[in-house]
């Protein structure tokens, strides 16, 4: 295996899904008293979404609340519940670059612009003949972090 040309600098987000976004928002905003920090929604993702924030400037972390906006269509933002884990990536280019090298399953739509406006890629939560590493279950986002958290979480 040759050197990882890339970081993993942290956590970026933990995407929830469910069938009620405002149920997931009473539990996460009225009761924990996270703060919304914006909106998202995509006819093409099957998605509705609250972003909160927790956490200042570089160091936040987003919690993403996702609604399906078609319950019966394609992706399934709400199975499993625990959608998905983003990662802080300090150069997503050579990332995917080398982990499809090393075999890993990307879902489909390569690297492309996200929800908080970086550029995002998915590792697919399972493997395949052409290309057998996945997420060993899990879905997980792989996000280009911006200068200044790569300045904060870069070391």
């Amino acid at each position: 295996m040759s050197e990882r040309p890339f970081r993993v600098l942290g956590l970026q987000q933990v995407a929830i899904g469910g069938l009620d976004k405002g149920a997931l928002a009473g539990l996460w905003c009225d009761l924990l008293g996270v703060p919304r920090a914006s909106s998202y929604r995509s006819d093409k993702e099957n998605v509705d979404e609250d972003i909160l924030r927790l956490g200042p400037g570089a160091y936040a972390v987003e919690i993403d609340l996702m609604q399906p906006i078609d319950p019966e269509g394609r992706p399934r933002v709400q199975t499993p519940p625990l959608n998905h884990l983003g990662l802080w990536i300090d150069d997503l280019r050579a990332a995917v670059a080398w982990l499809a090298e090393q075999g890993v399953r990307f879902t489909p739509g390569g690297i492309r612009p996200g929800a908080a406006g970086y550029d995002v890629c998915f590792i697919h939560p399972k493997g395949d003949d052409a290309a057998p590493r996945g997420g060993e279950g899990v879905l997980i986002e792989l996000v280009q972090a911006p200068p200044e958290v790569i300045a904060a979480l870069g070391g």
